[in-house]
């Protein structure tokens, strides 16, 4: 995704960024969308950065779209990306605080009044079994009467019947648990884990961790916003 980011700030246009998956059929990622303004964002993640105040952290913040329409909202904006393509990118388009770091690194220990995660942020937390070192890291970051937005899917339309039931393997893994691995031209990145969650999930793992999940907003397609709070 590095390469495609920075390829697209360099010529303005990109190639297929491509998405493969043991799961699911080859997709791509059209990378314009990943330089898009406040106004072509979808409603949840804009309502996201309306909420957020204080000292923010954006997580995985790709291009920095985020990052920079709240910079032109006046408010204080850290952002991390674990690419350094991405993060080259995020200081030429004028993000002001843009550092290469994993939200999971050890040594990253500094203290935030809202932490952001969009772009179906769960992702990142990559499996189910992952959630309590979440859990543990958002409360070493988060100031007191801080919170994260974070923002997910609940992949059950996928296994949808005509009937309008669902048929979901209880005995296996999460169904929301996605193995990806990405290419841009002839770059191919390592394999990844990637998790979409349920809200009823994630409040629940939130609760036997001494946090609280509130719903904020629904999006139009099994889609939500919301807010995760120390308890």
């Amino acid at each position: 995704m590095g390469a495609a980011i920075a390829d697209y700030a360099r010529r303005h246009k990109a190639d297929r960024l491509r998405v493969f998956s043991s799961q699911f059929d080859e997709d791509e990622i059209p990378v314009r969308e990943l330089f898009r303004t406040e106004k072509q964002m979808p409603l949840l993640e804009r309502t996201a950065l309306s909420l957020a105040k204080g000292k923010i952290l954006d997580v995985g913040a790709g291009s920095g779209c985020h990052s920079l329409a709240l910079q032109e909202a006046g408010k204080e904006v850290y952002a991390i990306d674990i690419s350094p393509l991405s993060v080259e990118v995020m200081k030429q388009r004028g993000v002001r605080h843009a550092t290469q770091t994993n939200l999971f690194d050890e040594r990253f220990c500094d203290s935030y009044d809202t932490i952001l995660m969009l772009m179906n942020g769960s992702g990142i937390i990559g499996k189910l079994e992952n959630l309590p070192v979440f859990f543990q890291k958002i409360k070493q970051l988060l100031r007191p009467g801080g919170c994260v937005y974070m923002d997910s899917s609940d992949l059950k339309y996928l296994f949808e019947e005509e009937d309008g039931s669902f048929v979901i393997d209880l005995a296996g893994d999460y169904y929301g648990e996605v193995d990806f691995r990405m290419q841009y031209k002839d770059v191919v990145g390592d394999g990844f884990d990637w998790l979409y969650i349920d809200f009823q999930t994630l409040a629940l793992y939130a609760a036997e961790n001494g946090c609280k999940a509130e719903l904020v907003k629904e999006g139009k397609h099994y889609d939500y916003l919301a807010k995760i709070t120390i308890a």
